[in-house]
């Protein structure tokens, strides 16, 4: 009872807190220049986005054993909660907030305080400053989720979130206001990211893979056979990110125009190729075509054109999504395999090393000619907005994988990062949620057979040593 008054009062004290930010706009005046086809436009663009990351669970959910299903699945849909409650309290205002040393935005905005129905015009023009707010927060959320493709199957789901709220804060907020902030050092340096290569795809990626490297590769890795216990809904997630990635990029536009149009075009282009460039690499290497291989490589080539979206033409998008393909099916084919670790749904292949292709390529393809707010890149004239790319790569990974390590490790000091060995073997779903994805699920693949075991994982307590990572 005790604890219960205590986060009561903690509660209550966060929201007393707030009280002032909650009013400090009641009596602001009516919203201006508000085009009404702009606001509908991002609107109905925020909530595809939003709906990619039910469908990332569902694509990350089929391709894990049927123990850990469900598990999977809540921690992508989760996160929609926590991280948009991290946004909206302070977040978009670490994010998008006024200034401080073109690393950060100041808490101004905290609660959202200033941020109304009027447009701000620093970062649209036409559209209440609230649509631009809740747009941005569902690449926030989508972020988070992305990682957790890369230690799927062995996360406690306790430290899971606490991971997830410190690295949104600590590491999503500060490279968004770098990249897309007024203000930011790479905004200002003049890299180009239309719709979150660098801010979404890199850091998600290299942050992946740092996890999974630190707390090891699952029991069982490289002796047991871990196949996919669900490819169909894997393929129907793919289906739901492809249809959202519209909202992605194409509102990344933030008006119903031309340039949203293109960036329309060239998404479905770029993700069509690289379906194609990876079947064919990957029939071509393993001697048959997989449905699971086009599913992964609709989303690398929306991966890697996200960047450059709303800045290079039709043939420069089919190119770099023929690339995507390529380039993504070796690193999860070639490169895991010969470095040895367990990114376990492809979260760095696919994101990883897409989003850095999709980021260099638009210093190789960007023009001026479909965008005149961006740059020309290196094949219409400009070498030096490559070097702009390389360097915004390279801040993004080397910032990610280092902030990873350190809130990970702290993490770590005080409580149990990764599901012990007894816990993989019933898997997740039942030892963290008390839950079983399927009926009679003793007797499906992934999952223990035995009479009366499903009783048993539910209704016996496992006690494991606290342990912290190595």
């Amino acid at each position: 009872m005790r604890k219960l008054w205590t986060i009561f009062s903690v509660c209550l004290l966060v929201m007393l807190t707030f009280i002032p930010a909650a009013f400090a706009n009641e009596t602001a005046a009516a919203p201006a220049a508000v085009d009404t086809g702009d606001t509908a436009f991002v609107l109905v663009c925020a909530a595809l986005v939003m709906l990619m990351t039910p469908g990332l669970a569902l694509f990350y959910g089929g391709m894990v054993r049927t123990k850990n299903a469900l598990s999977t699945i809540m921690q992508s849909f989760f996160v929609i909660g926590l991280v948009t409650v991290q946004w909206t309290l302070f977040g978009y205002s670490l994010a998008f907030g006024p200034d401080i040393g073109h690393f950060i935005g100041s808490l101004d905005w905290i609660g959202l305080n200033g941020v109304g129905q009027a447009p701000n015009a620093d970062y649209s023009a036409t559209i209440p400053h609230q649509a631009f707010m809740i747009f941005q927060s569902m690449f926030a959320v989508l972020t988070v989720a992305l990682i957790t493709g890369a230690f799927a199957e062995r996360m406690k789901f306790g430290a899971f979130v606490v991971f997830a709220l410190l690295w949104t804060t600590f590491v999503y907020d500060p490279i968004a206001h770098w990249v897309w902030g007024v203000g930011g050092w790479i905004r200002e340096l003049g890299v180009l990211d239309f719709a979150g290569g660098t801010v979404v795809h890199i850091i998600s990626g290299v942050s992946g893979l740092v996890i999974a490297m630190m707390i090891g590769k699952r029991k069982g890795y490289g002796t047991e056979v871990m196949m996919p216990h669900h490819l169909p809904m894997t393929v129907i997630g793919a289906s739901l990110l492809w249809f959202g990635w519209f909202g992605f990029n194409a509102g990344s536009a933030l008006s119903a125009n031309g340039l949203a149009a293109s960036a329309f075009v060239v998404t479905h282009a770029a993700a069509a190729a690289a379906t194609v460039s990876w079947v064919l690499t990957e029939w071509l290497q393993h001697g048959k075509p997989t449905i699971l291989g086009a599913a992964s490589g609709c989303v690398a080539g929306l991966v890697a054109i996200t960047p450059a979206a709303g800045f290079v033409s039709l043939i420069p998008a089919i190119i770099i999504g023929l690339g995507a393909g390529i380039i993504c099916f070796l690193a999860v084919a070639v490169l895991k395999t010969k470095l040895g670790y367990d990114d376990s749904l492809d979260a760095f292949g696919v994101h990883g090393i897409g989003g850095t292709w999709g980021a260099i390529a638009t210093g190789l393809f960007a023009s001026t000619a479909v965008n005149p707010a961006g740059a020309d890149g290196l094949f219409y004239g400009n070498p030096g907005q490559l070097v702009n790319q390389l360097i915004g790569v390279g801040a993004s990974w080397i910032f990610a994988a280092i902030m990873t390590f350190i809130i990970l490790k702290a993490i770590g000091m005080v409580m149990q990062v990764r599901a012990n060995p007894e816990q993989e073997t019933q898997g997740l779903d039942i030892t963290e949620h008390g839950e079983r994805g399927y009926a009679y699920q003793d007797f499906m693949a992934g999952s223990p057979v035995g009479l009366g075991s499903a009783v048993n994982a539910a209704t016996q307590e496992i006690t494991v040593k606290k342990t912290t990572l190595a």
